[in-house]
């Protein structure tokens, strides 16, 4: 007959014995759970730092535009304005009287000048082949004087124009009949000094 304090004594052992074998407990940190309202705020969060980078590409684009389109602006009103100013003006034969399209093209040339103060110019006078080399010379001058006292008479002052003639030495057409003539009987327009910077529209 087994005795009442065996028993307990066989009992407290087996649950001695159970406890030693039962798996060792860990430290594991359990993986995070993702919920959909962290995931919306990323998505949102993404969202706002691509349209942030396209706006900025978008302003900087724009920006490099408009200094583009400036710049090309700027271009034309010089390439209009040097246009304007060199463009040549023509007289009848043995003239040295201004024709209306001479005075429109030098009516053209004044707020030219008026908006490049430092700019100065020489007017060449010249002549067609026909008449002496002394005639033609003395004529080519007053072709260039012509030019210089209509501008001088709109304001622009004498000390910014030079004059000289070069008669028949510097013909822009050689052949020898009339449409050539005409060609040659001409003022041409240097500019001699200063920076053209164009008109303001």
């Amino acid at each position: 007959m087994t005795r009442p304090g065996t028993l307990a004594a066989a009992a407290a052992i087996a649950l001695v014995g159970a406890a030693c074998h039962k798996a060792p407990v860990t430290n594991a940190t359990p993986a995070p759970v993702t919920t959909t309202a962290q995931s919306n705020d990323n998505d949102a969060r993404d969202r706002a730092r691509r349209d942030s980078i396209a706006r900025a590409d978008a302003a900087r684009r724009d920006s490099i535009a408009r200094a583009n389109a400036a710049r090309q602006a700027a271009a034309d009103r010089e390439a209009a304005a040097r246009q304007a100013l060199t463009a040549t003006v023509f007289f009848e034969y043995d003239q040295d009287a201004l024709t209306a399209d001479a005075t429109s093209r030098l009516d053209a040339k004044v707020p030219v000048m008026q908006q490049n103060r430092d700019v100065h110019i020489r007017v060449e006078g010249n002549t067609d082949e026909r008449g002496s080399d002394e005639y033609n010379l003395a004529l080519g001058q007053r072709r260039a004087a012509a030019a210089r006292r209509f501008l001088v008479s709109r304001g622009i002052e004498d000390a910014r124009i030079e004059t000289v003639s070069y008669g028949e030495e510097r013909p822009s057409c050689g052949d020898h009949e009339e449409s050539c003539w005409g060609k040659n009987r001409r003022d041409q327009f240097v500019i001699t000094a200063g920076h053209l910077m164009g008109t303001q529209p």
